[in-house]
């Protein structure tokens, strides 16, 4: 089985008729091993539950010059081609993975926060559960990670993968 990749804006919500009994998981993708991991869980309990999954790659709008401290010339259509060139290889990776387990995978790529654009597919797919993986880096316990902000933000049902 591959991954389907669906135009950004364009998850749609599954017909009650072709639902019926299917579970329907969100989960979070972008290369790193938590990552892969929740992709794992979320592949095993559609298998299960003979559902589906959607995975989302967020990428954040970033303003270079502040977040890295550049104050000379960018060269933003470089910067765009590298976030297309890793959504080629995430969208690839899922296809290859969702092949070996044998689940029905669809792969989004969306622009902005990772929470928001979870939240909003999980909304607009109609979604049962969001799955991301626990953050290893010391800074996301602080500030804040993608899936503590999940739970926090008590919009939809979450699990947190933590290997």
């Amino acid at each position: 089985m591959t991954a389907a990749t669906i135009p950004e804006g364009g998850v749609q919500p599954e017909p009650d008729a072709q639902r019926e009994g299917r579970t329907i998981l969100v989960v979070g993708v972008d290369g790193s091993l938590p990552s892969w991991d929740a992709f794992a869980w979320a592949a095993g309990e559609a298998r299960r539950s003979c559902g589906r999954v959607i995975a989302v790659f967020a990428t954040p709008l970033v303003n270079l010059e502040g977040a890295i401290g550049v104050t000379g010339p960018v060269d933003y259509g470089a910067v765009e081609q590298a976030r297309d060139e890793m959504t080629d290889e995430l969208a690839a990776e899922v296809g290859k993975r969702a092949g070996e387990l044998g689940v029905e995978v669809s792969f989004a790529r969306e622009y902005g926060d990772s929470v928001q654009a979870l939240t909003r597919i999980a909304h607009t797919a109609g979604a049962d559960l969001i799955v991301v993986g626990r953050s290893k880096k010391t800074l996301h316990h602080l500030a804040g990670a993608v899936g503590r902000r999940l739970v926090l933000n008590r919009d939809s049902p979450v699990i947190v993968v933590v290997p």
